[in-house]
C-alpha cells in the first residue's frame, strides 16, 4: 500500500470537512500499514471521576481508522463507519493525551478493516482497542 495522503495532508482535510472536532486531534505519523495520531484531551473528554469518557476514546479510535484508510485512498469525505467492536481495558490518564495506533487489516476497493491500540501517553499499557470497518464509496463514472 502506498501513502497518498501525509500527516499533513490528513490534517487539512479534517480541518477542511470536520472542522467541529479537527483541534481535538493530531496526527503524528502516517505509513503504509497505518497511522499514530493523539487525542488532545481536554475537560470536555472528560467524565465524573476524572477519567476520559468512552465516547471520546471510540471518537479517537474511529478517527484514527477513518483517516489510516484515507492515507491509503486519498481524499473521501463520505467513507463511513459500517461497524465497529471496542474494549475499554482499563482506566486512562486524564492529563496526558491518548495515543492511537491504527493498523490497516485489508484495504479493498469497498471496505477497509482496521485494528486499533490507544494508550496513555508515556504509558506501553493499552486503555482501549477498537476494530472497525469502513464502507469505501465508489468511485463516480466519468462521462
Amino acid at each position: 500500500m502506498a501513502v497518498v495522503m501525509d500527516a499533513q495532508a490528513l490534517t487539512d482535510f479534517m480541518r477542511e470537512v470536520f472542522q467541529q472536532v479537527a483541534d481535538d486531534f493530531a496526527v503524528d505519523h502516517v505509513g503504509e500499514s497505518g497511522i499514530t495520531m493523539r487525542l488532545l484531551t481536554a475537560d470536555k473528554h472528560l467524565r465524573p471521576g476524572g477519567t476520559v469518557s468512552g465516547p471520546s476514546m471510540f471518537a479517537l479510535a474511529d478517527v484514527a481508522a477513518y483517516l489510516a484508510t484515507l492515507s491509503q485512498i486519498g481524499p473521501q469525505a463520505l467513507a463511513v463507519t459500517t461497524n465497529c467492536s471496542i474494549d475499554f481495558m482499563r482506566k486512562p490518564l486524564a492529563d496526558v493525551p491518548l495515543v492511537a495506533t491504527a493498523r490497516l487489516l485489508k484495504l479493498g476497493r469497498t471496505l477497509s478493516v482496521t485494528d486499533v491500540l490507544i494508550h496513555s501517553e508515556g504509558s506501553d499499557l493499552p486503555v482501549a482497542r477498537a476494530s472497525l470497518t469502513y464502507a469505501i464509496p465508489p468511485k463516480q463514472m466519468a462521462v
